[in-house]
């Protein structure tokens, strides 16, 4: 499992990031958007491709890529402010970098909090547990303090990994839509209405799904839906086919 590594400055800065993750900050997190159709986009996949059964889409038309999901996790829009003062407690500083792991992994800004209920043990090994929120779903993480953490230090590093994935509606639209744009052979994509913001199981079946209308599918290789199932992990949404 991937962790996100952060330091905190004990002085007076705020959170500096170090170690590992796929977002341009190192410590990117993820999380989520609001469901609704696709933006429109300048070109469908093939229009040739379409097929001729008209009221066999599901809820949720993906026409184009989603205008809330952000190109880049360093966006500003995906900052949480005010940050914490210079005096702020080191829970404080961890529940605010957290927030914006989360943001930086999604992509999409929302409305976020943090809360450690225990606050965070600032020993050597130390594990605490913290729950951040995005549009209402909550996600676990987990806290662990380096081991070579010594009391005073000006630096404490510390790993922070999420216990839930997070399907986000606009998010899982924005992606089926970029990994089939391409595609020549496909037309009609359309998914089921996804939830704003859902915590679930990483690399688990979310029990939602999105279809496209292939060129060569079906028995006879004449056309017809393909049916595919929806995954979390760390950083992206999978879509795996459905039989």
């Amino acid at each position: 499992m991937r962790i996100s590594k952060n330091l905190i400055g004990l002085a007076a800065v705020g959170i500096l990031a170090a170690g590992c993750g796929s977002s341009s900050s190192d410590d990117s997190a993820g999380s989520s958007g609001s469901s609704g159709s696709a933006g429109s986009a300048s070109q469908a996949p093939s229009e040739e491709a379409k097929a001729p059964e008209p009221g066999a889409d599901l809820a949720v038309p993906v026409t184009g890529p989603q205008p809330d999901v952000l190109a880049s996790s360093s966006d500003p829009k995906l900052k949480v402010t005010p940050k914490p003062a210079n005096g702020a407690s080191f829970t404080e500083k961890v529940e605010h970098k957290l927030q914006e792991d989360l943001l930086g992994r999604l992509k999409v800004p929302g409305k976020t909090s943090a809360n450690c209920p225990d606050g965070v043990t600032q020993k050597a090994s130390a594990v605490s547990i913290c729950n951040v929120t995005y549009e209402g779903a909550t996600v676990p993480y987990e806290i662990e303090i380096s081991e070579k953490y010594k009391p005073g230090s000006f630096l404490t590093f510390y790993n922070s990994t999420p216990k839930k994935g997070l399907l986000v509606a606009k998010n899982a639209y924005d992606r089926f839509w970029t990994a089939n744009k391409g595609r020549s052979d496909i037309s009609k994509l359309s998914c089921e209405e996804l939830p704003a913001a859902k915590a679930v199981d990483e690399e688990t079946e979310t029990g939602f799904h999105c279809q496209y209308w292939g060129k060569y599918a079906g028995e006879d290789g004449k056309g017809g839906f393909v049916k595919l199932g929806i995954k979390v992990n760390r950083h992206n949404v999978d879509f795996f086919e459905v039989r």
